[in-house]
């Protein structure tokens, strides 16, 4: 598959997501700037982590302006791929491929550390190699990762089955204590109505080696390849 990684001013996740990508995985890669207007002959658009411009204003909403940001949404109307992980999913929310809103964690301070995610929908592009209810332990690091939809809206994903990942325990449950940012209904990842856009806080690329303490991201691009 032949993946485009999208870099703003002020990503800094774009090289963790390539070594995934392309040195762990195989995969072709290729860096994307922010300022392009063509993302012909791409398979898959990922929106990596970081800062862009800053999170002037609030994160996610200067990038949501940048010119390639055309291109993405057309990518993702056609049924294509798109994946955007933490700063990618806020970009996400921003221009309305995904719906809700990412808003300052709960206790008003950065987060980072390792977490777990229960998999809530297996009939997805980006999930087809987990279980229902598979646990996955990923890292998070983020200051605006409170997902927050109103209470009609959340139905409307929970009928859909558009809620695919939520923070847990490690033995599964979805406690409160669990959640490290406030997030509506323990969410950490959801998908469009369509299922070919997905946005999650967690960073799977940063859990491909054993080296680095899981290898569970695996599952989420391997299904993308499957």
């Amino acid at each position: 598959m032949k993946f485009a990684v999208i870099i703003f001013p002020g990503s800094n996740c774009d090289h963790d997501m390539y070594h995934a990508l392309h040195k762990v995985l195989g995969e072709e890669v290729k860096f994307v700037w922010h300022g392009e207007t063509s993302l012909d002959g791409y398979e898959v658009i990922v929106l990596p982590g970081g800062f862009s411009y800053g999170d002037y204003l609030r994160a996610g909403s200067i990038a949501r302006f940048s010119p390639v940001m055309n291109e993405v949404i057309r990518h993702a109307e056609a049924g294509k791929p798109v994946l955007g992980i933490c700063n990618g999913f806020q970009i996400l929310t921003e221009c309305g491929l995904l719906p809700g809103a990412l808003l300052r964690n709960k206790n008003l301070r950065f987060v980072c550390k390792d977490v777990y995610i229960s998999t809530e929908n297996v009939n997805t592009i980006f999930t087809n190699q987990l279980n229902k209810g598979q646990i996955l332990k990923i890292p998070i690091a983020h200051g605006e990762g409170n997902y927050f939809i109103d209470r009609a809206d959340l139905q409307e994903l929970e009928e859909n089955g558009q809620i695919v990942f939520r923070y847990a325990t490690a033995g599964g449950d979805l406690a409160d204590s669990a959640n490290p940012n406030g997030s509506v209904s323990n969410i950490a990842g959801i998908v469009n109505r369509q299922g070919n856009v997905l946005g999650m806080m967690p960073h799977p690329e940063r859990a491909v080696e054993l080296l680095l303490g899981s290898e569970d991201g695996r599952f989420i691009f391997n299904s993308l390849r499957n």
